[in-house]
């Protein structure tokens, strides 16, 4: 009788929040991951994560000391488990100015078309007396200003922002606190979704445009759900409904898209994120990076199955580079006790 072959199987353990398990853990995923002899396993938080497993990867979007305790010792003792992500580096995502700092460290980006790219102008304030201090600002930012939440982790209120018009608008500002110069941009958003090597960039609806005669009645400030109702009165007007037609926005070159992803993803070293983009309609082929998100939610993104599952595949066979770390810098973040390294294998 013939002897039976057998494929390896590889396991990914999971780590996450309820509110991503449900949106990410489709059993579309799960069952294509599984055709393709990767089973999903979801990693038990109450447990230590050394008892658990053995997986040949783990997949998180957990924070924490003890967390990154429990990565520590479990590569200790799996010294060939593959982390996606780094806690170090996703780190790096939850103060919004060190998370648009990244930008600039990206290596000159080409494109086929005549296109640039950068950030907003931005600073953080700490004392609230500076909020109301224009001069205080540094040179070209003036009203109107984006207040953003210098932490960006998740939680409802690192989402509250307000368009400010003047300085009447800090009142019920908390430092610290980002402020970011408001750009026109046509009133849509370029979100792009980065899964390793692959990209995908989307349109979607987003502030409409502030005419400068307009600007100067408004003051106080505005949450982004009231800003999008003023331009209410105008919309009647067919220019109106012009601007906003989201089949009528040109997409950003793609190869410009491509390699700012690329230069992302190797200035972060992550593999799971997304970035938001607008055009400046000023300049017309200027386009500015606003937002950087680790492991967004991906199940937005049409056939988002094939391309994780691919993405696992790729990593699980070492397909996926692995040139970020060298031994060198896998050592660079050892705990006290020597247990391991911060700066665990990457995929």
């Amino acid at each position: 009788m013939a002897e039976m072959t057998t494929t390896k199987r590889f396991s990914i353990g999971y780590g996450l929040l309820m509110k991503k398990q449900k949106s990410f853990i489709q059993d579309s995923l799960v069952n294509l991951a599984k055709e393709r002899g990767i089973d999903l396993i979801k990693i038990d938080t109450d447990k230590p994560l050394v008892d658990q497993g053995p997986f040949d990867c783990v997949l998180h979007k957990l924070y924490g000391e003890e967390w990154r305790k429990q990565l520590r010792e479990y590569l200790v003792y799996n010294p060939n488990a593959i982390v996606v992500d780094f806690p170090d580096a996703i780190e790096r995502l939850h103060n919004r100015i060190s998370m648009l700092d990244v930008v600039s460290e990206i290596e000159e980006v080409k494109s086929d078309e005549m296109a640039s790219f950068g950030i907003p102008k931005q600073i953080v304030i700490y004392e609230p007396e500076k909020l109301k201090e224009a001069k205080t600002w540094g040179e070209g930012l003036k009203f109107p200003v984006i207040a953003k939440p210098l932490v960006a982790d998740g939680s409802a209120k690192s989402h509250k922002m307000l368009l400010i018009f003047s300085s009447e608008g800090f009142d019920k500002l908390k430092p610290p606190t980002v402020l970011q110069e408001f750009v026109n941009h046509g009133g849509v958003i370029f979100k792009v979704y980065v899964v390793g090597k692959y990209v995908k960039c989307v349109k979607r609806k987003s502030l409409p445009d502030i005419a400068e005669e307009k600007l100067e009645s408004l003051h106080g400030s505005l949450s982004f759900s009231q800003v999008s109702n003023l331009t209410s009165h105008d919309r009647n007007d067919d220019k109106y409904y012009k601007r906003m037609d989201l089949e009528d926005a040109e997409m950003p070159p793609m190869s410009l898209i491509t390699n700012i992803a690329r230069g992302l993803r190797k200035a972060m070293k992550l593999h799971l994120f997304n970035f938001d983009v607008i055009r400046d309609t000023k300049v017309g082929n200027r386009y500015l990076v606003i937002d950087i998100n680790y492991f967004p939610g991906y199940a937005k993104m049409p056939g988002y199955e094939s391309v994780l599952t691919d993405f696992f595949w790729d990593v699980l066979n070492k397909k996926e580079a692995r040139s970020f770390n060298s031994d060198k810098e896998l050592m660079k973040l050892v705990d006290n006790n020597g247990a391991g390294s911060d700066n665990v294998s990457s995929a």
